[in-house]
C-alpha cells in the first residue's frame, strides 16, 4: 500500500486523454464550436503556462463549466492533471498543429475580433 506522501496518482484522479492518434478532426470542430470553449482555448493560447479551472472565468455554472473542460479535453483540445486539489489545464498546441496545421490559429484569429457571448 502506498505511504500518504506517495507521488503516484490515485486512478480516481487520473484523467483520461486521448493519444495523438486518436485525435479526431471532427471531435476537434466539435470542441471548437461553443463559445465558451473557444474562451477557454483562447485564455490557455494566451498564457505562458497550464491555468487552473478558476483562473478561466466562464459565466456559466460549475458543472457547466465542468462540462466543457471535459469536452475539450476528451476532444484532445487539451491536457488536464491534478495538482493538489487544482486541476491544471493546458493547450495541446504542438499535437493539434501536427495533426491539423494552422487549424487552431485560423480559429483563433477568426474570434480574436469578435465580442464574447457575455457582450464584453
Amino acid at each position: 500500500m502506498p505511504s500518504p506522501a506517495s507521488t503516484t496518482p490515485t486512478p480516481s484522479r487520473v484523467l483520461n486523454h486521448p493519444r495523438r492518434d486518436e485525435v479526431r478532426l471532427e471531435a476537434v470542430l466539435h470542441a471548437l464550436a461553443d463559445p465558451m470553449r473557444l474562451r477557454v482555448v483562447q485564455a490557455l493560447a494566451g498564457s505562458p503556462g497550464e491555468m487552473a479551472c478558476g483562473d478561466i472565468e466562464l459565466a456559466v455554472s460549475k458543472s457547466t463549466s465542468t462540462h466543457h473542460f471535459r469536452v475539450l479535453r476528451e476532444a484532445g483540445v487539451i491536457t488536464q492533471c491534478y495538482r493538489g486539489t487544482a486541476k491544471m489545464n493546458g493547450l495541446r498546441r504542438d499535437d493539434l498543429d501536427a495533426l491539423f496545421p494552422g487549424l487552431l490559429d485560423s480559429v483563433l484569429a477568426a474570434v480574436a475580433g469578435r465580442p464574447r457571448p457575455d457582450g464584453t
